[in-house]
């Protein structure tokens, strides 16, 4: 019985330890906005072409 009772709430525990972690979408119409921005200050910080990567907060160039 002891055994059972042990099996029965490792299983539970399990369960609620792996329960999904929900995270709203990034694409919001403020991101967009932001990132249309960044966008530009990196184009004229890097120059055409030299632009790696941006996000909503920041840019890399190449």
């Amino acid at each position: 019985m002891f055994r059972l009772a042990s099996f029965v709430a490792a299983s539970i525990t399990a369960a609620l330890l792996s329960a999904c972690v929900f995270a709203p979408p990034s694409n919001t119409p403020a991101d967009t906005n932001a990132v249309a921005r960044m966008s530009e200050h990196a184009v004229s910080a890097c120059g055409a072409g030299n632009v790696k990567e941006v996000n909503a907060k920041s840019f890399t160039c190449k």
